[in-house]
């Protein structure tokens, strides 16, 4: 083999997940090719719309252009604020209705069975259940029932799936980490409780455990909301300054793999 197969790990972070776009763009500026991505929560949705073969600048038109109330077909609550319909309609679309085996780039979805606790991947079946399982955030989407399983948001068991990019063939494996807690005072509704309480809950994780990857990236995100949309843009831009920060240490460890792999 000539070169390393290069896998992202796309990791959660509700609004700030979109830095995600910003670390791709300036991959594929630097023609650092991208074998393999696996996502969970927001990271499985920019990496679907990747791997089904949207072009960065067509993402970012569509990142630019999303509006919380693409999502928001509230319901009376049972098992969750959000029906889903909505969201999982807007994903089908723009993953051209594919299933996951169709898809240019290899991408693999991470979900959580809520009834058994286990970590769910797919990397095969409809692209659109998948991702709307893998966004599913407990309390506010209703779940994605798939093959008998309820499923929610991936981040609750695999925040950064680095061991299932791994485990698809990658040789180089970059993590993007945009879900850091920083002190939040714009909590006025039940949605904003229960994003505050995960952020949280996701940051004492974080600090107990090392993100074991090659090149981890962090896009100095975290003084933005997880939950709001309207500064997209700056998020975006944060994920490139981030991502121009690592080029050389990408292209270095390209470099010592060949090297160790020459014969």
């Amino acid at each position: 083999m000539s070169r390393p197969k290069i896998g992202l790990a796309l990791g959660s972070g509700g609004a700030r997940g979109f830095s995600h776009l910003g670390v791709i763009k300036v991959l594929e500026q630097h023609q650092i090719p991208i074998d393999y991505i696996a996502g969970s929560s927001m990271g499985a949705l920019v990496g679907a719309f990747y791997g089904a073969g949207q072009s960065v600048d067509q993402m970012y038109q569509l990142a630019l252009t999303f509006k919380r109330k693409y999502f928001m077909d509230i319901m009376v609550p049972k098992m969750g604020l959000i029906q889903g319909e909505r969201i999982k309609s807007y994903i089908k679309m723009f993953t051209y209705n594919k299933r996951l085996e169709e898809f240019k780039t290899p991408v693999s979805i991470v979900a959580t069975d809520i009834y058994s606790g286990e970590k769910v991947i797919f990397n095969e079946g409809d692209a659109a259940s998948a991702v709307r399982a893998s966004i599913s955030i407990p309390g506010v989407f209703v779940p994605e029932k798939i093959n008998d399983r309820l499923l929610v948001d991936g981040g609750v068991i695999d925040r950064i799936p680095v061991s299932v990019v791994k485990d698809m063939g990658a040789d180089i494996v970059i993590a993007v980490d945009c879900s850091k807690f920083e002190q939040n005072t714009e909590v006025y509704s039940i949605y904003d409780i229960i994003m505050q309480s995960i952020d949280i809950m996701q940051n004492e994780i974080t600090n107990y455990r090392m993100v074991d990857a090659d090149i981890v990236m962090r896009p100095e995100v975290y003084s933005y909301s997880s939950r709001n949309y309207s500064q997209i843009k700056e998020i975006i831009e944060k994920g490139e300054e981030e991502a121009e920060k690592h080029i050389q240490s990408i292209k270095k460890a390209i470099e010592d793999w060949k090297g160790l792999n020459a014969n």
